[in-house]
């Protein structure tokens, strides 16, 4: 008997591991892909180490969090400035004094302030009523249109105007001509790839991959004192109230015979035109000299059964479902539910191990 079977090898998962570990718990970490790490898995590709599901950049502003994980690798300094590309105008991000000077052939932070704010005033919006409203109220006509609109309802699969506004809290404005994506204090590629890091967060655990928790705890229901599950919480209680939502995101990979293809890691496409969301040529996160490169072309979808599982769909159905499906969470004494999938919740990486710490250190005695 194990103290902990795990269910997920990914970040949340692997740091329990490592806690429990550290205590002199025995774990057993299942996933049911063929490889560990989730979704922040790399793979090499040509001697480039290539995100397979996604561009994933660390940032925090909790240096606890940024000590942590640089004991498991040692941190590049990349600096995540992704380009917009709408039609065949390219712009700078996050919105700044670069994506306004190129928009509008200003200068100034007052030329800009005064810009947004006199589209903003004629577009007399009183209370958002969604996302659309709530968008160009924050950030008027031309940032919308050009670099919100169409990547927005390629990334929902839904018209902006039948998206809640609550999804857009805030659009950052910056009047300053930075293209630092993140405010975050620290900031950084592993050397080496995520895979890495995982590998050694797993250190003392045994860790089955190719393996489905339903059929391991079907033959072995004893198997473990507690569970840890990462997986949909929706299916753990066997959707007895019906299917969360997410969207899903599949990837189009190909090696270029070229040594630079874009010339940055991450180009969205902001025209809904484009049938992808954005490319990443993954050489870049860190600073790669291959004679050849990789991208990624990424595409947004609906999910559904038997797909990957990418970003919860946070409206408010959704929000009530989960609600039910915590409540008998909660009722369990012996099954911990966290990650994304368990929480049904989107989370920055650093958001994750410092759940994953938090919940080590409430329930490992």
């Amino acid at each position: 008997m194990y103290d902990y079977l795990i269910v997920g090898a990914g970040l949340y998962g692997s740091v329990f591991a490592h806690e429990a570990t550290k205590k002199g718990r025995k774990c057993l970490v299942i996933d049911k892909r063929d490889h560990i790490g989730g979704n922040i898995y790399t793979e090499e590709i040509e001697g480039i180490n290539v995100h397979k599901y996604g561009a994933h950049i660390f940032h925090t502003s909790d240096k606890k969090i940024w000590d942590y994980v640089n004991a498991f690798a040692d941190f590049n300094n990349y600096i995540n400035s992704p380009i917009a590309i709408y039609k065949d105008e390219l712009y700078n991000l996050p919105f700044n004094m670069n994506t306004f000077s190129k928009m509008w052939g200003i200068r100034t932070p007052a030329e800009a302030r005064e810009r947004i704010a006199k589209q903003i005033e004629e577009l007399s919006i009183g209370e958002p009523a969604n996302l659309e409203e709530q968008a160009l109220s924050l950030v008027g006509s031309d940032v919308y249109e050009k670099l919100i609109k169409g990547y927005t309802q390629k990334q929902w699969g839904r018209e902006c105007v039948d998206l809640p506004a609550f999804i857009i809290k805030r659009l950052p404005l910056r009047f300053t001509y930075d293209n630092n994506y993140f405010n975050d204090r620290y900031q950084g590629i592993p050397i080496g790839g995520y895979t890495g890091i995982i590998e050694k967060l797993l250190e003392g655990s045994d860790v089955r991959i190719s393996t489905d928790y339903y059929e391991l705890i079907g033959k072995e229901p004893d198997i473990a004192k507690s569970i840890v599950y990462t997986g949909m919480i929706d299916e753990f209680f066997g959707f007895e109230f019906g299917h969360l939502q997410y969207r899903t995101v599949s990837f189009e990979t190909e090696v270029i015979d070229t040594d630079n293809y874009q010339g940055n890691a991450v180009v969205n496409y902001t025209d809904a035109e484009v049938p992808y969301t954005r490319i990443i040529e993954h050489k870049h996160f860190e600073f790669g000299k291959q004679e050849k490169t990789v991208i990624s072309r990424e595409y947004s979808r609906e999910w559904e059964p038997g797909m990957e599982t990418y970003y919860p769909v946070n409206d408010d159905r959704n929000g009530a479902l989960y609600l039910r499906y915590k409540e008998k969470a909660d009722a369990l004494d012996n099954v911990i539910f966290g990650g994304r999938l368990g929480t049904y919740k989107y989370y920055d990486m650093d958001k994750v191990i410092a759940a994953a710490l938090d919940d080590a250190a409430k329930y490992i005695r």
